[in-house]
């Protein structure tokens, strides 16, 4: 790689460049790309994470939003004419365009500000999706990757995992970052399920079921679905209605998120 153009961070766009090599050949490592893959990154920066992937797959798509880093990135992996950058909003990228010839790997040091809205925007996505592997602030893995009965359990845990297996890999520290942010990161993988374990009906539905549980998560079962569903109707469906949320598995939201569904049908 050529020498780094200097640019400085930019707070809107939550940025902190990674610059630990020994971090980012331990990222490459997990991702372990191919060539002939078909690699998305969100988010490149300079490219320090860039280079890893497209020296082994030998072509690539990048996704940046800014757009004074496109001409730098351009220069630093100036080698590689294969490298595709999509000057966009990654909130609003339609991803399932580059899903072509197979299924699409995406990648990214994402921005703690929109980490959670743009995982969702993607899990949307994950029927074009082979895996994905982040860099997130540690907290949001640890959600991400939360079984029942843990205090950080929630929304998030169950829609992710409803679509995706979730790996928490490894925890990096903020010196590893410039600038180095105030909290800890950590490389998390989520791979699409080619089949769904269990399926909801609609899943529109599910969401809200599962926004519905967690809205008073110190609240009982009882309470948080009141007006929807009796006690006897909770029992009838095997779900325990002196519950709290955090004790629920996916396929008990899923159960639940069926049983509206087809209550609502009749």
């Amino acid at each position: 790689m050529s020498k780094a153009q200097p640019h400085k961070a930019r707070k809107r766009f939550g940025q902190n460049f990674l610059h630990d090599m020994g971090i980012i050949r331990r990222i490459v490592a997990c991702i372990a790309p191919k060539e002939g893959q078909r690699v998305v990154e969100i988010g490149p920066g300079k490219g320090a994470l860039t280079e890893g992937i497209i020296s082994a797959t030998k072509s690539m798509d990048v996704v940046e939003l800014d757009r004074d880093l496109i001409p730098i990135l351009k220069v630093n992996l100036f080698q590689y004419p294969q490298l595709r950058v999509h000057e966009a909003d990654a909130m609003k990228f339609d991803f399932t365009q580059l899903a072509n010839e197979g299924n699409i790997r995406v990648v990214g040091n994402l921005p703690y500000n929109i980490s959670t809205p743009l995982i969702f925007h993607l899990l949307e996505q994950a029927n074009v999706i082979d895996d994905m592997h982040f860099m997130l602030q540690k907290e949001v893995v640890d959600r991400l990757a939360a079984r029942p009965g843990d205090s950080l359990y929630g929304r998030l845990s169950v829609m992710a995992q409803y679509f995706c297996l979730v790996e928490s890999l490894f925890i990096v520290g903020p010196e590893s970052f410039d600038p180095p942010p105030k909290v800890d990161s950590a490389i998390v993988r989520m791979t699409p399920y080619s089949e769904l374990p269990v399926v909801a009906k609609d899943l529109k539905g599910l969401e809200d079921t599962v926004r519905i549980g967690f809205q008073q998560r110190r609240k009982t079962l009882r309470n948080n679905y009141k007006g929807l569903l009796t006690v006897e109707e909770l029992e009838a469906i095997h779900i325990d209605p002196t519950l709290r949320p955090e004790r629920l598995d996916v396929p008990d939201f899923v159960r639940i998120a069926n049983y509206l569904h087809d209550k609502k049908e009749l």
